[in-house]
């Protein structure tokens, strides 16, 4: 989980995850639409493929790369079941611990 939160902190990557709901496409169109590098892009796909959010496949010599949707939807799965605690928006719920030396203080 901490890879995709990782992949999410970067707006460079966020681009390149709007730019393949879209459509699959290679790195060098990825750069051009990002006016970034090819190295650059090369590592935040890197980044996006180690948390899963984007697969690649093989077209002839180029590599065309494509949203993991299944990976996005456990995420909000998680994110949902994390909501489904709050009573109210904004309202906070003091979590209770299960470790005695903590309800000491």
């Amino acid at each position: 989980m901490d890879s995709l939160f990782k992949a999410f902190n970067d707006p460079t990557r966020r681009r390149i995850l709007e730019l393949l709901r879209a459509r699959s496409m290679t790195a060098g169109e990825i750069a051009e639409a990002c006016a970034a590098g090819k190295p650059t892009i090369s590592h935040h796909l890197d980044l996006l493929m180690r948390a899963e959010l984007i697969e690649q496949e093989r077209e002839g010599q180029f590599r065309r790369y494509h949203l993991n949707t299944s990976v996005m939807e456990d995420l909000m799965i998680w994110l949902g079941k994390l909501m489904a605690g709050r009573s109210e928006p904004g309202e906070n719920k003091k979590i209770s611990s299960s470790d005695p030396e903590e309800s000491k203080s």
